[in-house]
């Protein structure tokens, strides 16, 4: 701290947390797209200031610290307060539980990113990082408001389940793939390069339409990879187990 701290990254850091208290004050108003665009937003500068760190050689302990602060309020409280007001509200106490239990498995879910980022999760995820939930509640806003007018959903059950599903997925062992995975120095497919863009297109054409399908094939991408792995691994476990059962016999 005698030396300071780094300017540029931590602005770009602050710029987020900023970014997701525009979206709580918004939702406190009622005006739930332009918090849910605020969210992404802040889901923007989240990628930007660690690519700002490590391209200015800037990252610092600090640094670590503020961005998990901010991304807890971004990306906790800020969709869980949205989701309540926007249409979890009629659910009473049932409502804010389920949101206060996304805010406690985001930040279990932060903290043990701070602890495991230079070994389980120096590549890929280990459980939902917490702005791909974010991501999937936001974009469900503005899906749900291009599709029906901005009228907010009534008393629905399926939505009373999203922030619990977020919230395992959060804090479960599910791997999730992230930008972090594609190496800058070696090549890349040329059907990568034209799956991005062509996903860019789309996104520019019909952005919430569009974000919203690749936010749930995101979240549904994992757990079907998660499940699969674990009836992979019990597979195998029983034919070690009926491999040696005829070595026995």
């Amino acid at each position: 701290m005698r030396k300071g701290i780094y300017l540029l990254p931590n602005t770009v850091t602050l710029f987020g947390m900023f970014f997701g208290f525009y979206a709580i004050m918004s939702s406190f108003k009622g005006q739930y797209v332009h918090g849910a665009w605020a969210i992404l937003a802040a889901v923007i500068f989240d990628g930007l200031d660690g690519w700002v760190a490590r391209m200015t050689n800037t990252a610092s302990k600090f640094g670590i610290q503020l961005d998990s602060l901010s991304d807890l309020i971004a990306f906790g409280v800020a969709p869980s307060v949205h989701i309540y007001g926007w249409g979890l509200n009629e659910f009473g106490r049932v409502g804010w539980g389920a949101c206060f239990f996304y805010v406690v498995c985001g930040a279990l879910r932060l903290a043990r990113y701070n602890v495991q980022k230079d070994t389980a999760e120096s590549k890929a995820f280990t459980g939902l990082p917490i702005p791909g939930a974010a991501t999937m509640i936001a974009t469900l806003i503005l899906f749900h408001s291009e599709m029906w007018g901005g009228v907010p959903p009534l008393k629905s059950y399926t939505l009373m389940v999203l922030p619990f599903l977020l919230a395992a997925l959060m804090v479960s062992t599910f791997t999730y793939h992230g930008i972090k995975e594609v190496s800058t120095k070696q090549g890349t497919p040329f059907w990568f390069l034209v799956g991005v863009v062509t996903a860019l297109a789309f996104i520019f054409m019909y952005p919430e339409i569009v974000m919203f399908i690749l936010s749930a094939i995101y979240v549904a991408w994992g757990l079907l990879e998660g499940f699969y792995r674990l009836s992979k691994g019990k597979r195998s476990n029983i034919s070690k187990s009926n491999k040696a059962v005829d070595r026995e016999e």
